[in-house]
């Protein structure tokens, strides 16, 4: 691989340090409030602009695209959010069956507002047994049923892998299975931007997805809002201009420039021995589960930097366990009644594994039981999710708003998965389900 240079970075050091009169924006004109203004610009001669771009930033996409070995990387500094609903509009775009989609139901709440504004509909898939919100499995046999079983197939499947929780999917067979009936493969991998850097590579372009974001910033050293849109070589509508066209379809045209820099500096980062960083830290984290699992706390999924403790597995909630960690100085990713996740990253300090040990050496250890939470189950579609997105709404109590439909998924970031989504009748099960996730009002279509 050649050299992966930091062109915006560089840029941008240059121009802060040539003290020249900012008559442009930002406002602050490069004078300190929070430190970093000087590196703060806008669009200006010889910084490219971001969805036309064919400068500097252009340049560094290409390094990500030799890193992630794509067909090209997209930068976005909006989040997995813009690159999923570019995804959506590329392949409506570019296929035939321009109105149905195949989703596994653990989608985030952006799945469903790309939808409405691209009025798709969405074919469901739900798990076969009581999970939590977050999880959804699916492997190749049961897709090739679902598919064989459809009177019009979809344009595509889209799918998350890996899961809030740490699942990870069978990319490279659904993959094959996709191919085998023509329909696109579309991934969620907005918490697997490293497994790229695994080896063997288990990130989806690797296993044949056809496009997939990746929030950067949430497992690599990025600002946070950095993101990839990620074309497979296997894409062959790809055009590199039309995919520029959707990202600015739903972007900001004033980009975080402080965000690209910190994409541009990542790309150096990851091909300044990243493997091997990431090696060594799978290792340690690989052996701190095994220490928790021997005090009791058996850590679930399959992601390598992840690590999960369930309810079922322990008898502790989340929320219990989240409150013993703190009293040690640690903040988790994410608890609820069910699960704990902690997030791990190359930038990790021996200090933390020590207090994550330390915490749960400190727990009780309590008999097992297991934890049934509410099923999530299909609900009656009674409005296309475009028409009850963009239909008068009231926000009432869920306990009031049973028979009547949703407007817009009411549900927090993290983990940002609704339990039922715009269009559909909510049931009494509907009901239990989202009060079961801390979830009290909802909006609904008024009457």
């Amino acid at each position: 691989m050649s050299k992966i240079t930091t062109p915006i970075a560089d840029f941008v050091k240059h121009y802060a340090a040539d003290n020249i009169s900012r008559l442009h924006m930002p406002a602050h004109k490069g004078n300190s409030l929070l430190g970093c203004e000087a590196f703060d610009i806008t669009e200006i001669n010889g910084a490219d602009v971001l969805y036309s771009a064919n400068g500097i930033i252009d340049e560094s996409e290409r390094n990500a695209a030799k890193l992630f070995g794509t067909a090209h990387t997209f930068y976005s500094t909006e989040g997995s959010t813009l690159a999923i609903k570019a995804m959506l509009a590329l392949v409506k775009r570019n296929s035939k069956k321009k109105s149905k989609i195949l989703a596994a139901r653990n989608i985030h709440k952006a799945f469903i507002y790309a939808c409405a504004l691209l009025d798709f509909e969405v074919d469901w898939i739900y798990p076969d047994k009581p999970l939590h919100l977050c999880d959804c499995s699916l492997n190749p046999s049961e897709l090739k049923r679902k598919l064989s079983s459809m009177s019009e197939l979809p344009c595509a499947l889209y799918v998350t892998s890996p899961t809030y929780l740490g699942e990870i999917l069978d990319i490279k067979g659904l993959s094959e299975v996709c191919k085998e009936f023509g329909i696109y493969l579309l991934v969620d991998n907005a918490h697997g931007a490293y497994l790229a850097f695994e080896r063997p590579s288990r990130h989806p372009i690797a296993l044949g997805a056809d496009m997939c974001c990746d929030s950067a910033h949430k497992t690599l050293p990025t600002l946070t809002g950095g993101a990839y849109l990620h074309i497979s070589k296997s894409f062959t509508p790809f055009d590199k201009d039309d995919t520029r066209n959707m990202l600015s379809l739903f972007a900001s045209t004033s980009p975080s420039y402080l965000t690209l820099q910190s994409l541009d500096l990542t790309n150096a980062y990851l091909a300044n021995g990243f493997s091997e960083k990431l090696a060594a830290v799978e290792k340690k984290v690989d052996a701190l589960k095994n220490e928790l699992a021997a005090l009791g706390f058996d850590s679930a999924g399959d992601e390598s930097l992840k690590i999960v403790i369930t309810r079922d597995s322990c008898s502790y909630s989340g929320i219990e366990l989240a409150s013993r960690l703190r009293e040690h100085s640690v903040e988790p990713e994410y608890a609820d009644l069910d699960a704990l996740v902690l997030m791990i990253s190359t930038e990790t300090a021996d200090v933390d594994f020590e207090r994550i040990k330390s915490t749960f050496a400190s727990i009780p250890a309590r008999n097992a039981s297991v934890a049934c939470p509410p099923r999530i189950l299909p609900c009656k579609q009674a409005l296309s999710l475009r028409e009850a997105i963009f239909s008068q709404s009231e926000r009432i109590n869920v306990k009031k708003a049973v028979g009547r439909i949703c407007a817009a998924p009411s549900v927090s970031c993290p983990p940002a998965i609704p339990p039922i989504v715009s269009g559909e009748l909510i049931t009494a099960e509907a009901a239990e389900l989202l009060l079961y996730y801390g979830i009290e009002e909802i909006d609904v279509i008024k009457l």
